[in-house]
Parts: structure tokens; C-alpha cells; sequence
């Protein structure tokens, strides 16, 4: 489906950012408390919300065999853990992840358009897109092209997104900002805009390849984004924070801000996504403690 017709005098503009409000407000979050079985549940809805993910060069066919079976079973049956929302690949091995999760209806990503660095021409990351998909991705990650977005060139980044998403065909997009390159809260919140307008179905802070990744203060700006896109136009955008996340009590504290900034119908898989593999070790540790009463070892749960 094509993305929809703006007119190309309007589409890029975004209100300003208020940077202390933002980060006060995204600190406030970070004292928030849940307990007992509140904290279980949240834990776990949180476990369905993680896109596993290796983007290593090393992968191999066997490690994403293990990264599949982890996402199917990630703590062993007796402590009621879900499946995670989906495994991530490059797209070379989106084959060898597709027979491994047939039938699980766990999602398939691929990051594709030249990650982490976007620097190729389009017709290659087009090409990279729609192997993906044929291959059998159901999802593309890609990443924006930073360069031509920090020189001004926002035409050429909608434009880009907007060709991307042609190519997924069914395939949802999830439209990367690289957000510890675009330096502001402005840009960020600018870049969202762009992305939600060319017909992004998630929206997602960063490639896990640069630093800072995720940050709380970031991903608030993006829901604001999303918040007053979905006022705009009745179409809800889904959020990926990813990089950067490794603990139970950092994803709670994201879920809180979630629910609070955008409601219950964005605590969703379909609407938010958390894209951080070794936040999976701490969830499953603090799921095991609070069933058992004690602290096991990382070594009795085989790691993402």
C-alpha cells in the first residue's frame, strides 16, 4: 500500500520540543513501583513485547536456531513465560529463522536498507528489502538516511521511507531514526513526523549500533509524536525503543510511560515493541525470583 498523499509544502513540519519539560517528565516516570503480582504481569507483557535480535557478523544458521528456540520457550514451562513478539535477523538468514518458527506465530523481522549505516544507493536497498520479504520476513526494519535529513534533504527521506514501504508489501515497516545521531529532541520529533507520514507502521529509536540509543527522554518525544499523529489522522503508529534497555526495572518503567502518554491501546505487540535481546536475561532472573523465592543463576537460562 502506498503511503498517503500530503502535500509536500505541509508534510515537514513538527511543533518544538520543550527539552526540560521533556526530561522532567521522563524522570518522573523512573520513580514509579510495581509490586508483586502487578510487577509479574508487567514483566511478562513485557516479554511479549521483545523483538530478539541478533545482528552480529558471525550469525550463523546454528545461533539462529538457538535464538528461535529461546523466543519460542524463554524460561522453562513451569513459570507461565510467553513467547516473545519476534526474531530479528539480517536478511541473509531470515530462511534458516522461518523454518524454526513456522506455525509459532511469533514474527519474523529483517533489518534491511544497508544497516546500521543506510549508506547505499536506493535501488540496492530496495532490492535488500524485497529479497527479505521473499525469503519470508513478515517485518522490515530499516534505517532512515541521516545524512540527507541532517543536511535538510527531508524530501529525499519521506521519499525513501515511502518507496521502502511499497516494497514490504504486506510486510509491516518499522522506520529507524538513529536518534543518537540526530543530536536534538527537534530532529527527533521531526523525523517521526516524516516517518509516520510516509507510511511507517512502527516508528523506532535506533540501530543498537550507536550511542546513546534509547533513552527515556527520546522515546517520550516519539510518543508525543504518535500521540498527536493518531489526533491528526485516526491511524495508530507503533514505538520500538531499542539499544540500551537491559533491565526488568527500566522496562517497567517504559510500559508505565507508555500507558500513561498514548493508554491501554498501545500495550500491544502490535503497538510497541522493545528491541533489546539482553533485556530477556534480567526479565526471566526476576520472573524465576519471584516464583521461587530466590536468585538463580544466569547460567540455568541459556542466553539471548
Amino acid at each position: 500500500m502506498p503511503a498517503p498523499a500530503i502535500s509536500r509544502s505541509s508534510r515537514f513540519t513538527a511543533p518544538p520540543v520543550d527539552q526540560i519539560m521533556v526530561e522532567e517528565r521522563a524522570r518522573s516516570f523512573t520513580t514509579r513501583s510495581l509490586k508483586s503480582d502487578a510487577k509479574v504481569a508487567g514483566l511478562k507483557l513485557a516479554v511479549t513485547m521483545m523483538d530478539l535480535t541478533t545482528l552480529e557478523g558471525a550469525d550463523t544458521p546454528g545461533k539462529i536456531a538457538h535464538l528461535c528456540a529461546k523466543a519460542r520457550s524463554p524460561m522453562p514451562e513451569r513459570y507461565g513465560c510467553p513467547s516473545t513478539a519476534a526474531v530479528c535477523v539480517y536478511p541473509n538468514l531470515v530462511r534458516s529463522a522461518r523454518k524454526h518458527l513456522e506455525g509459532t506465530g511469533i514474527h519474523l523481522a529483517s533489518v534491511a536498507t544497508a544497516f546500521p549505516s543506510g549508506q547505499a544507493p536506493l535501488a540496492t536497498k530496495l532490492a535488500e528489502v524485497k529479497f527479505a520479504v521473499r525469503e519470508g520476513a513478515d517485518e522490515i526494519d530499516m534505517v532512515i538516511d541521516r545524512g540527507a535529513f541532517l543536511r535538510g534533504d527531508y524530501a529525499k527521506v519521506y521519499d525513501e521511507i515511502a518507496a521502502v514501504r511499497e516494497a514490504c508489501g504486506e510486510a509491516h515497516l518499522k522506520v529507524i531514526l538513529e536518534t543518537g545521531e540526530l543530536k536534538t529532541y527537534d530532529n527527533v520529533r521531526l523525523a517521526s513526523e516524516i516517518a509516520m507520514q510516509a507510511g511507517g507502521h512502527f516508528i523506532k529509536t535506533s540501530t543498537g549500533k550507536v550511542s546513546p540509543a534509547a533513552t527515556m527522554p527520546v522515546t517520550l518525544v516519539m510518543f508525543e509524536a504518535i500521540r498527536d499523529f493518531y489526533y491528526a489522522t485516526g491511524r495508530r503508529i507503533g514505538m520500538k525503543p531499542a539499544g540500551g534497555i537491559r533491565k526488568s526495572k527500566e522496562a517497567l518503567h517504559y510500559l508505565v510511560m507508555l500507558k500513561e502518554t498514548l493508554g491501554d491501546a498501545w500495550l500491544t505487540p502490535d503497538l510497541f515493541r522493545f528491541g533489546a535481546s539482553g533485556l530477556l536475561t534480567d526479565v526471566t532472573l526476576q520472573l524465576a525470583r519471584m516464583a521461587d523465592g530466590n536468585y538463580q543463576s544466569e547460567d540455568y537460562f541459556s542466553q539471548a
